[in-house]
């Protein structure tokens, strides 16, 4: 007897809560993601045919499968219900064509759903659609073009740079976007000024002022002297309450999550990758237990559309007029979709709004429960009245120079209310009630010295937010473009920061010098605009590859024949010996970045770590390199050559910035405040110092060499 249909979605997790609502009668499976796609082995690409695709079944899948065959030949209907976005269409499209080449007389159906809720599968399940082709043919373009792009570039790379390099698409843009930022940030150098705050005092209350304008100029303060300067000029004297001006500022709540915003408030608020943000949505999406019954937690992850089902506005506002009737808005709150926007999907938000943080929290792990606030509160908070606040703003008059005291105090909650995890932190001294002509007594002045900070790399949340902003990827591509990154170690992790490697930017270079067009932001977002229009049925897949490839090949074809290949540039001979040997050392570009061989290699396998910087002692003449403790998981620091002669050693690497002041080298720095900064390793200096590193048993310990050299 033929059970009553057979629904196939992309994972085992999906699978197990999906079946729990549709109860017997169904047979649900799961396809483990794509299991027909393009060959690993080869291009798989006919291009003298149209640039038709080579599919074959995923190794490792025929088993999955043949399994979903015979499931389906013992049903009577076949529900395709892989994820509505391009490459679940694509799965969908491959498993019909498979699934109808063996029983002809198969009934094949799409359903397509936004969340799994029992309400809404059952809702799919009765009103099934077709394959959509277009969205097949954008998913099979964006493959197609890539693969011609890889196949094509990495080859290149193992010619003229270095065997076993490769290049992709969009990955190369996103590199050459985070290797131009880190350029900008080895450039700059911190240039020194200060500010002057007065304590001034009204009756008993003392209260803080800074120094904004000097006559009719801005105020700048370039050193110390400068300081000390005015506060000879002005101790002593009265000051005059110049100006007091209220006003009111309303902030209006944000729209509910999209994925690119998602990513970031998880990386800014919670210190989530990218990649760890989309698994735990993912997790919440396909279904959580709880209690007794399994439950899909957010709506579909993917998506760049902050659109409302209608039914979910009603929830939310029946929610909110029960828990928070003060802050419930006459009419729903509509945010615009942008321009671009898919709108295949809605916003990302909780199922079930009454699944609010306090009843969820025991069924949920601790990274789960975080960003299940987050998405939780962004959406309910999105349907609350504006918050409203009162800024005092006090101009005071001393001498020539006018400062300026601050103070800003809520007056209505209003979404702010429904906040946790995203309430702004910012709180500021209440100022006490003062009047035009006012006289002030100033108690003290208080003087600070700053730098100026340079441009900050990238971390994932602001990646994102420049590939969103310039069009460059679709939702379901931003975590796997920094993920490719950090694989093929272009790019490293470091303080949350994204920082090309060596071989990262000598990649870059490569391809930005060799490929402008392929290289350039707006030609990349544009390719990205012609895949929407394939999807759209605007323009043919076919048309809109031979439109790229046939520049594109040309290009590959003339790099090929005019540029010299740099790997006889990048083994770079020394002046320096190799201690065991006694044969030169050669500078090799390795996978995780350059390092000093042996050039008796195979010989000797002896390596060394590159130098750094001189080392600063006067006299010394070592070289600073970087070491690791010989036992256990030590922190790497930087220690000079000519230990233990000199036991200059940083815990902080060297830049290849010297100091204005004094020549040393800098150093770069991190906290939670500032962020990266430069700072002069040298205490003695006028300059910015950091407080020198006292030499410890670390120092004994064998320098961190590079990896073991190879011939490739």
């Amino acid at each position: 007897m033929k059970s009553v249909a057979l629904l196939i979605v992309e994972s085992p997790a999906k699978a197990k809560t999906i079946e729990r609502y549709l109860g017997p009668g169904y047979v649900v499976a799961a396809s483990m993601g794509h299991l027909i796609d393009l060959p690993r082995s080869r291009m798989g690409v006919r291009v003298e045919e149209n640039f038709e695709p080579e599919y074959i079944t995923v190794r490792g899948k025929a088993k999955i499968l043949k399994d979903l065959q015979s499931k389906a030949n013992k049903s009577n209907r076949v529900l395709l219900a892989s994820d509505n976005d391009r490459e679940g269409e694509a799965i969908a499209y491959h498993l019909k064509n498979n699934l109808l080449k063996k029983n002809k007389e198969l009934q094949i159906e799409r359903i397509v759903f936004n969340e799994i809720t029992p309400e809404a599968i059952r809702e799919a399940v009765a009103h099934p659609i077709g394959v959509d082709e277009p969205k097949v043919n954008a998913q099979k373009a964006r493959r197609v073009l890539d693969r011609l792009v890889g196949y094509n570039l990495s080859p290149l790379l193992w010619k003229k740079v270095k065997n076993g390099l490769s290049a992709g698409r969009v990955q190369s843009v996103a590199l050459r976007l985070i290797c131009e930022r880190e350029k900008e940030v080895e450039e700059f150098i911190p240039e020194e000024y200060w500010s002057l705050d007065i304590i001034a005092a009204h009756k008993k209350t003392e209260f803080s002022a800074q120094l904004v304008q000097l006559g009719n100029e801005k105020a700048l303060l370039p050193n110390e002297t400068a300081v000390e300067e005015l506060i000879k000029k002005w101790e002593g004297k009265p000051a005059v309450v110049t100006a007091v001006r209220e006003s009111e500022k309303k902030s209006n709540p944000r729209p509910p999550y999209t994925t690119s915003k998602l990513q970031q408030d998880a990386a800014n608020r919670l210190g989530f990758t990218s990649r760890k943000t989309m698994q735990i949505a993912q997790q919440l999406y396909e279904g959580i237990n709880i209690d007794s019954s399994r439950v899909g937690l957010i709506t579909y992850m993917r998506t760049d559309s902050t659109r409302i089902s209608n039914q979910a506005l009603e929830e939310v506002r029946k929610y909110l007029g029960e828990k928070f009737p003060a802050q419930l808005p006459p009419q729903p709150q509509l945010y615009s979709v942008k321009k671009g926007a898919q709108d295949a999907h809605e916003a990302i938000r909780p199922t079930y709004v009454s699944y609010d943080p306090d009843f969820i929290k025991d069924f949920l792990n601790r990274d789960q429960f975080k960003l299940y606030c987050l998405i939780w509160e962004r959406f309910v908070s999105s349907q609350m009245t504006p918050s409203l606040s009162r800024t005092v703003s006090v101009d005071i008059q001393l001498g020539e120079g006018l400062f300026r005291a601050l103070s800003s105090h809520p007056v209505e909650e209003g979404y702010q209310r429904v906040l946790k995890l995203l309430k702004s932190k910012e709180k500021t001294a209440k100022l006490p009630a003062l009047k035009p002509q006012e006289l002030l007594e100033v108690r003290r002045f208080e003087k600070e010295q700053h730098y100026t900070t340079g441009p900050a790399r990238f971390s994932d949340a602001s990646i994102v937010k420049i590939l969103e902003e310039k069009g460059i990827g679709r939702p379901s591509t931003y975590a796997p473009i920094i993920s490719v990154l950090l694989d093929r170690y272009y790019v490293v992790r470091k303080n949350k920061q994204l920082i090309p490697t060596a071989l990262g930017r000598i990649i870059s270079n490569v391809l930005v010098n060799q490929f402008p067009q392929v290289l350039e932001v707006s030609f990349t977002a544009r390719l990205e605009e012609e895949l929407d229009e394939v999807e759209e049925d605007k323009i043919s897949w076919q048309e809109m590859i031979k439109g790229f490839y046939g520049p594109f090949l040309e290009q590959v074809e003339h790099v090929n024949e005019t540029m010299e290949s740099i790997k006889g540039v990048l083994d770079e001979p020394t002046d320096k010996v190799c201690e065991k040997c006694g044969r030169p050392l050669i500078k090799k570009l390795g996978r995780f970045g350059f390092f000093l061989a042996c050039s008796g290699f195979p010989d000797c396998r002896n390596t060394r770590a590159i130098p750094l910087a001189a080392c600063p002692r006067p006299g010394c003449g070592g070289e600073i390199v970087a070491r690791k403790k010989a036992k256990g998981r030590g922190k790497e620091f930087y220690g000079c050559t000519n230990y233990p002669e000199c036991d200059f050693i940083s815990h902080y690497k060297p830049t290849s910035s010297l100091c204005p002041g004094c020549g040393w080298f800098l150093v770069e720095k991190n906290d939670k405040k500032r962020g990266s900064f430069k700072v002069c390793i040298n205490e003695d200096c006028h300059f910015l110092h950091v407080i020198h590193e006292e030499p410890s048993a670390s120092g004994t310990e064998e320098g961190a060499g590079g990896e073991e050299a190879d011939e490739s």
